[in-house]
């Protein structure tokens, strides 16, 4: 499974931007951004270099973790996809291509789409001494209408976007990314209850135009989840020291809360269960909260059980599990 910590040349790529950049200036700038995010905006105040320099320095670690996380779970569950394309939909500062390209060593055409030409300036600064991303094909525009002149592609990915717009234009942004879409379309949201409700309206779309769900549902059918419980998971990453400055915190760790869906054209064999919750282990049994193909179930394995309790003492929540 691919490391769900920034990969070394991404790293090298950011400490170069950030040489003699104010820490303090940034923390100032992303708290900004961050609080425009929280009340429902957009990426339009990340209008300078020093503004998507601190948006990548407090978010492209979170959002690279949470990409993987999903594409990690897609690649368990389908072992032999191996895209050849990307389309990455509201790239911004190319966080999830890079996720991609760690994912899938197949990729060899990536096409980015995003309306913010700052994010776009930096995405395009960051791969540029990258031997597989430094020709990517990077176009500037409104999602649906720039989608709509973009080719197809073997994987589609839209991470953290959706929520930027309204939501008749979500029912359509949705509609035109599966048309673009060849195999499989992978979206990640905040995992907050309005991000999975994003992530269930979407998905409901989808399957009645004819996709399947590879992860990380073990069904195509409702979400047998009911309010005010929601699907969500999470994926620790480690901070580092610019990270912790510009976030004012000092905790060597984060751990990112998402919701995912990954559609494909084709429906998936085998789909185990998943682990919807972290399970509670005690000295008797394992308790576990599981989304089935039969929907909801509260699993217990008993420790005289000895093989099943010690396979269920390692499940952990986002699991898919036998």
């Amino acid at each position: 499974m691919t490391s769900p910590d920034l990969p070394a040349e991404l790293r090298a790529a950011l400490d170069g931007k950030l040489r003699g950049f104010s820490r303090n200036d940034a923390a100032g700038r992303a708290a900004s951004i961050s609080k425009t995010y929280r009340d429902g905006g957009g990426s339009g105040t990340i209008r300078s270099e020093t503004d998507a320099l601190a948006y990548a320095l407090a978010r492209m670690p979170a959002t690279y973790a949470a990409v993987t996380a999903s594409l990690n779970a897609l690649v368990e569950i389908r072992p032999d996809f191996a895209p050849n394309s990307l389309l990455d939909i509201g790239a911004g500062p190319s966080t999830a291509t890079w996720a991609a390209a760690e994912a899938f060593p197949s990729l060899q055409k990536f096409g980015l789409l995003d309306a913010n030409v700052t994010l776009r300036a930096l995405a395009l600064d960051l791969v540029s001494d990258s031997f597989r991303l430094r020709d990517i094909s990077y176009e500037r525009g409104e999602a649906r209408a720039t989608l709509t002149k973009a080719g197809t592609a073997d994987l589609v990915v839209a991470s953290y976007m959706i929520g930027e717009i309204g939501d008749a234009e979500q029912r359509a942004l949705a509609e035109l990314m599966w048309a673009k879409t060849r195999d499989t379309l992978l979206v990640v949201e905040p995992g907050t209850p309005a991000g999975y409700a994003r992530i269930i309206a979407l998905r409901e779309r989808l399957i009645a135009l004819g996709a399947h769900v590879a992860a990380p549902c073990p069904h195509d059918g409702r979400c047998p989840l009911q309010t005010p419980d929601w699907c969500h998971f999470t994926q620790r990453l480690q901070r580092s020291r610019a990270h912790k400055q510009v976030k004012g915190v000092e905790l060597p760790f984060e751990d990112e809360r998402f919701a995912y869906v990954a559609l494909t054209r084709a429906a998936v064999a085998q789909r185990p269960s998943r682990v919807l919750a972290q399970p509670a282990v005690s000295k008797i049994e394992v308790t576990a909260k599981l989304c089935t193909t039969d929907g909801l179930a509260s699993r217990k394995v008993p420790r005289r059980a000895k093989a099943d309790y010690a396979s269920a003492r390692r499940w952990r929540w986002g699991d898919a599990v036998n």
